[in-house]
């Protein structure tokens, strides 16, 4: 199967628990008696040519907060501490050392092991990638022990149960035991979490010994993991200890005495290779390796917790070192540092020429006022409402009115979340993503991928935790390949306790591709082609931009990314420069160059209507949508029917999350907690009431229906 399109449509479907034909969080699984009716048929067709296996490198989580304290844990859900974060991290960085490139990602549907999965590719610039979460590879479920300290259980059953139950016990049958099974009715019995609402009662164990965990793991292992490394993709799993040592245990095919030997530390890859046949590759003599085990570990097992700890005393001594590791992951580029340099120097400014002092103002004859609202709102969408471009043109612009805003029934009387209704009918809900740092200096981003700046990433939160208030819940989030929105969908599924979602990234919700004007500011584009023309290129709907080069770093198909990209056509004219290029065959395909927000729509629109409506929301589900501005716009295009001429004047302001009601067939926003007009709080553009058009029954309303809530 393959990573890019086609896996994700296979994917969103597993969201519908009555399809049969898909289980495991997407994974088509085979009958045994249809393996065996394809045996001779693959035998005689099924030979290609062979690619070389990927390899596959299994991480654990990084330390949670029962770790801490010596609590088991097995399917509860803590979230990591501050140590397993930087543990994951770590581990992102031994594979940018040693130069591995992911294609594919697999984790379980418990948090540790999500967020350990998202600090790494944050880590590693691939937040782009395909996460997979199932929950097959869970932890194993310690049943009745969940929750309690280790400690004290020792205390009550004595060591030699505990470890019985633990599976640690080297002796013959120890990888049968069980700890004591939960009731269904107590609280840490999994069935009773939304988490697994897709699997039967029979699937959601009470308890487990290794055995039954070594049982659930070899199908996602020889279903999709395998398949994967077959096809020549890299493999990154992180989950568990136990579902390690049962991976461990289906690859090397240890014994039940050899695999109690095992021992994987958080935050250090172990990386197998393997030949054609899939038999993992034997590591040469002298690598950093366990006993039975063909993986190799990146690093010495130990000298991560060593290296944690002399890092938490220096941070304890040396003023300023925290803040000296925490360094962005991106850095300015020499462009971004001087225009971040001058606006605060033009800060400083402002100040001299306030009323604090006595100097004489000076005032800048530019074409081009750049005000703090520029800086607040960006320029990295096309259709902004900053009007500080002052010369006449033909893009017309219609006078800003003031609408009725459709807002969601006020729930902030109820006296806790927990009681607040949750909404059960379809929905959709599109949030542009938080602000960026390419905001604050007025840069038109597009295909860039700069991360958010913390004020977007409080907008992220913000915006989850309204949802949840209001009682919002989702089954599938849908988001670009853009760092920015997946880190906002994130941030807001967090908020909400929901980062088991499955999410599906496409490049066609990307924001619009700004070709030659990509990483530039509107002075410095006004300065090369003049005002008119640069209006024109951001009201314009069918104006594109110059086109950037082939050779450029803005061009998306010189991205890594690009290889996972495999619903775009072959470009002859790429392909024919490339081969050339590196003596080879390449073949390219033909990705943007430039996009006027017409070919920005001709992408967004179609990949809604063929893919997320009858997917999702014809299938009666909730869907939460991060993207970019242009993106948003389009799918406003097609819900509220807003024509090509006056999409241009729409505004989407980030964070704030524009709700369309399926059943009333209108946009609603969420209650302002202080009780203020959301126009008065929130910039729609010059046209708002193109985007709150009238509900055509409000099911809000309590005055229509009293009993709705």
């Amino acid at each position: 199967m393959k990573t890019g399109y086609t896996t994700d449509q296979i994917y969103s479907r597993c969201l519908t628990p009555s399809d049969k034909l898909l289980r495991d969080d997407g994974y088509k699984t085979e009958t045994k008696w249809k393996k065996i009716a394809m045996s001779p048929i693959r035998a005689v067709f099924g030979k290609k040519r062979r690619v070389k296996p990927g390899s596959l490198i299994i991480v654990r989580h990084g330390e949670s907060e029962f770790s801490v304290n010596g609590t088991f844990t097995g399917w509860a859900d803590p979230d990591l501490t501050e140590k397993g974060i930087q543990e994951a991290e770590h581990a992102a960085r031994l594979l940018l050392e040693s130069g591995y490139e992911i294609d594919v990602v697999f984790t379980s549907r418990l948090k540790r092991a999500i967020r350990s999965t998202c600090a790494m590719l944050r880590e590693m610039d691939m937040m782009y990638l395909p996460i997979y979460k199932s929950w097959r590879l869970n932890e194993r479920n310690t049943g009745l022990l969940t929750g309690s300290s280790a400690l004290e259980t020792v205390k009550i059953f004595g060591e030699t149960t505990v470890q019985a139950w633990r599976g640690n016990l080297k002796r013959k049958g120890a990888l049968k035991a069980k700890p004591p099974p939960l009731e269904k009715s107590d609280p840490n019995w999994p069935g009773r979490m939304r988490t697994y609402a897709d699997l039967s009662d029979d699937e959601v164990p009470l308890t487990e010994s290794m055995n039954d965990c070594v049982d659930r793991t070899t199908v996602v292992y020889e279903e999709r993991i395998l398949n994967e490394i077959k096809n020549g993709r890299n493999v990154l799993v992180v989950t568990h200890d136990d579902t390690i040592r049962c991976l461990v245990k289906i690859i090397d095919d240890i014994g039940e005495l050899d695999i109690q030997d095992v021992n994987v530390p958080a935050g250090i890859p172990i990386v197998y290779k393997f030949d054609e046949d899939l038999t993992p590759i034997k590591p040469d003599e002298g690598a950093k390796q366990q006993p039975h085990v063909s993986g190799v570990f990146l690093e010495k097992p130990g000298l991560l917790e060593k290296a944690l700890k002399i890092q938490a005393e220096f941070a304890a001594r040396v003023p300023g070192f925290d803040e000296a590791m925490s360094q962005t992951r991106k850095p300015m580029t020499s462009l971004e540092r001087a225009l971040y340099t001058l606006k605060i120097e033009s800060s400083l400014e402002n100040l001299v020429d306030s009323d604090i002092y006595d100097g004489v103002a000076e005032t800048r004859d530019d074409d081009i006022s750049v005000t703090e609202d520029d800086f607040d709102e960006g320029f990295e969408m096309a259709g902004d409402n900053d009007n500080s471009v002052q010369e006449e043109s033909s893009i017309e612009y219609t006078v800003k009115k003031t609408p009725q805003v459709n807002v969601v029934e006020d729930m902030s009387f109820l006296p806790g979340i927990s009681d607040v209704p949750i909404k059960k009918d379809a929905v959709i809900v599109m949030i542009r993503h938080g602000k960026t740092p390419h905001n604050a200096l007025g840069l038109f981003t597009g295909w860039d991928d700069p991360p958010l700046h913390p004020d977007g990433r409080e907008q992220a939160i913000e915006a989850g935790r309204m949802l949840k208030k209001n009682g919002y819940e989702f089954d599938v989030v849908y988001t670009s390949w853009l760092s920015r929105a997946i880190e906002t969908a994130w941030l807001a599924m967090d908020e909400m306790d929901a980062m088991w979602l499955p999410i599906i990234k496409s490049w066609r919700l990307n924001e619009r591709m700004y070709g030659d004007l990509t990483n530039l500011s509107k002075k410095m584009i006004a300065q090369k082609y003049g005002a008119d023309q640069l209006i024109r290129w951001r009201r314009g709907y069918a104006i594109r931009p110059p086109k950037v080069s082939s050779f450029s770093p803005n061009y998306p198909g010189n991205s890594p990314r690009s290889k996972h990209i495999k619903d775009l056509r072959i470009s002859y004219s790429e392909s024919l420069i490339r081969s050339v290029e590196q003596r080879k065959l390449v073949l390219h395909r033909k990705f943007p160059k430039t996009e006027c927000l017409k070919d920005c729509m001709a992408r967004t629109i179609p990949f809604f209507t063929e893919r997320i409506i009858p997917e999702a929301v014809n299938k009666g589900k909730r869907v939460l949508i991060a993207s970019s501005e242009n993106a948003i716009r389009g799918l406003l295009m097609k819900l509220c029917d807003i024509p090509e001429s006056k999409i241009a004047n729409i505004n989407i302001p980030n964070g704030v999350p524009l709700i369309y009601d399926v059943k009333s067939q209108c946009i609603k926003i969420l209650p302002d907690e202080q009780g203020r007009d959301p126009m008065e709080i929130h910039d729609f553009g010059s046209s708002p009431e193109l985007l709150f058009q009238p509900c055509i029954v409000d099911f809000d309303d309590p005055e229509q229906f009293p009993n709705s809530q």
